[in-house]
């Protein structure tokens, strides 16, 4: 039996010495290795008081191979060099996060963990109110608010399974995937939020949650982005090829640039300009901050699908390029219909053909972020306050219910 009193006085008698005072010496780190060894081989011997089962478990891991498994990946056993990093395709081990190649993603990463909200701490009570007096509302408005839940709180749940089910597993990148887990985490909550308002409101759930199946401007939506799922959600499918590696980055662009970078677009400005109207203020609230979560789900899109890009620039080819422009006009083209469902009459100081420019003005702004060129010159935005309310840092909560630089309680500052 092992004296650890007796390990501590014979580790004792060596003093620090030169470069690794402060340190164990390697001689004593080896020391530490043999005993730590020997102490775990002890642990899985059989006692006399192990019962039946716990005796076979410990028979059983003494077959255990820990080498199994690791040989799918090319270098796993290895430390992981900076170099070694890619965005696909990477052979080097996905479990060591550092050290970091794409620093920007741990900073999302890091930003979006301060940014923590949640929906019941949003008031409702107002929005309660003014939903059930049938004064409250106009019939626009009711339609936009319906309209706008109909398709949120269906869009985000179909974001969080292309993640989970297909983006994760194919980005080769461990920063990345950890911010991946955020995004999905932070689609959890947009969903609860929507629910939570639906529910609040005493909505018919069934009908709010089955309208990407019943409505065509939101069903068209939801279907133009399943389409693009369907094949890298098998779980048979593997990048590595030219035509795979083209299909995840059709889907990144899909995701990315389209349903979060304009499907989301007509609906939060109208929301948003409700809010600013003092109505709806509890909804508003929280689709700020679901706006300012997906601003950065957006960025961080933007910079995954520039830097596969970058690192195999032989996907973006013209052909590639041309159907990456075609697919953000197409999305451009069904929110603008979208928009006209759910305004077909001037509303909240906007119109159809107002949306349209900003949704124009968005697009351009789509196609030059992933370096393409803009399809709608001239076009300029008619709500910068949007812009406004996407600055985390500066703009002020015009709600006035809660302090909008939201942090979590270790990042705050108590200066």
């Amino acid at each position: 039996m092992l004296s650890w009193d007796e390990f501590d006085k014979e580790d004792a008698a060596e003093p620090a010495k030169g470069a690794n005072a402060g340190h164990a010496s390697e001689a004593a780190m080896d020391k530490l290795d043999s005993a730590g060894g020997a102490a775990a081989l002890e642990a899985r011997a059989v006692s006399a008081n192990d019962s039946d089962a716990i005796a076979r478990a410990k028979a059983a891991l003494d077959k255990l191979d820990v080498a199994e498994g690791l040989a799918e990946l090319e270098g796993s056993a290895a430390r992981v060099a900076v170099d070694e990093k890619r965005m696909i395709n990477c052979r080097a081990d996905l479990n060591q996060l550092v050290p970091f190649k794409y620093d920007w993603a741990w900073q999302k990463y890091l930003d979006g963990c301060a940014n923590h909200w949640m929906p019941q701490e949003v008031n409702m009570t107002t929005d309660i109110a003014l939903w059930k007096d049938p004064e409250g509302l106009t019939d626009d408005e009711r339609r936009i608010v319906l309209r706008n839940l109909g398709f949120f709180s269906t869009a985000d749940s179909l974001v969080a399974n292309n993640l989970v089910l297909a983006v994760y597993r194919l980005i080769t990148n461990p920063e990345c995937r950890q911010y991946i887990l955020r995004q999905a985490f932070e689609e959890a909550i947009h969903t609860h939020a929507y629910q939570y308002c639906i529910e609040s409101l005493g909505m018919d759930e069934g009908e709010i949650f089955n309208m990407y199946h019943e409505i065509p401007s939101v069903a068209k939506k939801a279907a133009w982005g399943l389409k693009y799922t369907r094949s890298i959600s098998d779980p048979k499918f593997e990048t590595g090829t030219v035509e795979t590696d083209k299909e995840l980055l059709r889907n990144l662009i899909a995701y990315y640039c389209v349903l979060e970078g304009i499907f989301f677009y007509c609906g939060f400005t109208q929301i948003l300009s409700m809010g600013r109207r003092n109505k709806m203020t509890g909804v508003a609230e929280q689709f700020q901050y679901i706006l300012r979560d997906e601003s950065m789900h957006l960025n961080f899109g933007i910079d995954v699908i520039n830097q596969i890009k970058i690192e195999n620039p032989h996907l973006w080819d013209a052909e590639m390029k041309e159907e990456a422009t075609q697919m953000i006009l197409q999305g451009t083209q069904l929110e603008i219909e979208y928009a006209r469902d759910t305004m077909p009459r001037g509303v909240l100081g906007m119109n159809a053909a107002m949306m349209e420019d900003y949704l124009k003005f968005i697009a351009n702004r789509r196609l030059s972020q992933i370096g393409l060129k803009e399809e709608y010159p001239g076009t300029t935005n008619p709500f910068p306050w949007m812009s406004e309310i996407m600055d985390l840092k500066k703009e002020k909560n015009f709600f006035e219910t809660r302090v909008i630089e939201y942090q979590t309680g270790g990042a705050l500052s108590w200066d």
